[in-house]
């Protein structure tokens, strides 16, 4: 089987979820509200995404609790990781469990929802040290790399994006391929879209990334290579697959990357959705084009992990 099953329900209109996020999601997703409240909502706001029909989800640990999702045709060779967004403060497995199932689906993988630490009980470099820890787990269980993915959303696509420069200047096995979707790969925010993109993203407020990203940095420079991966090398990396919405906050990032990207020789694609917003692969199984972007990511990380 290959990409994501069909829903359950019918796949709500793209102008119906923009509006929804607009009002349910945006107003929580701001200062002054506490961080412990934006976690609570969140993990309800997306208790009514389940993973699709046909997958299962089994407990695990990978040095961090993990929760690990097949379906009846997962590849036992073929893994990927998955570090969640959030802007390094909030998501959970409870969160992004829906995506994991769809990408079990898509990449006929096992698909391994890491809950790192977070920030700002747990600052940089505590999620990225949890998501290398996580990497060298799974190649102890007897996993090639190069049949394992990293893929990740938002901050979780800084991290994947870190995690794969740290692993490579280690000398040490690196992912066959990354998936970043919407990455957030510079803390400094000094991309042209976080201020052209501002009024038409739905879900994401420029003043919460700034916050988040002083609480994630802990007092470092916001333009360190391993908070802002965009910012360093990007030579020798693996073959990297990026989506993301055109009107996302964050959209200058993946555009960033690109070009850096190629500049230094590597292997990148990224692929644009009109009309979309950041991180909208999140609301797969309810919106089409989260479905077909989730689909394409898959057989992208098929085609690197034969």
């Amino acid at each position: 089987m290959t990409g994501v099953p069909a829903p359950r329900i019918p796949y709500l209109p793209a102008a119906v979820l923009r509006t929804t996020l607009r009002r349910a999601a945006k107003p929580v997703l701001r200062p002054p509200v506490p961080v412990r409240v934006q976690r609570a909502w969140l993990d309800a706001f997306c208790a009514g995404l389940p993973a699709p029909a046909g997958t299962t989800a089994t407990d695990e640990r990978l040095v961090r609790a993990s929760t690990a999702y097949t379906t009846a045709d997962t590849d036992p060779g073929r893994a990927v990781l998955l570090l969640h967004g959030g802007a390094f403060l909030i998501g959970s497995r409870r969160t992004h469990g829906n995506l994991a199932g769809a990408l079990a689906h898509a990449t006929g993988a096992s698909v391994h929802l890491l809950d790192y630490r977070l920030a700002p009980e747990h600052p940089y470099p505590a999620a990225l040290d949890d998501a290398e820890a996580a990497w060298h787990a799974l190649l102890a269980r007897g996993h090639a790399p190069s049949r394992l993915a990293v893929v990740g959303d938002s901050a979780g696509g800084n991290l994947a994006l870190a995690l794969a420069r740290r692993l490579v200047d280690a000398g040490g096995p690196a992912p066959a391929v990354l998936g970043l979707l919407s990455p957030w790969g510079d803390l400094a925010l000094s991309s042209r879209s976080v201020v052209t993109e501002a009024a038409r993203d739905a879900l994401l407020n420029v003043s919460w990334l700034s916050a988040a990203a002083d609480a994630y940095a802990a007092g470092r420079r916001l333009t360190e290579p391993g908070l802002s991966p965009l910012r360093g090398d990007l030579s020798g990396l693996p073959p990297i697959v990026v989506q993301g919405g055109a009107d996302d906050v964050l959209a200058g990032d993946a555009a960033r990357l690109v070009d850096g990207v190629r500049a230094a020789g590597g292997e990148i694609e990224d692929t644009r959705f009109p009309g979309l917003w950041h991180d909208f692969q999140l609301q797969v199984g309810v919106l089409r084009e989260a479905d077909e972007a989730v689909g394409a990511l898959g057989a992208a990380i098929r085609e690197r992990t034969t």
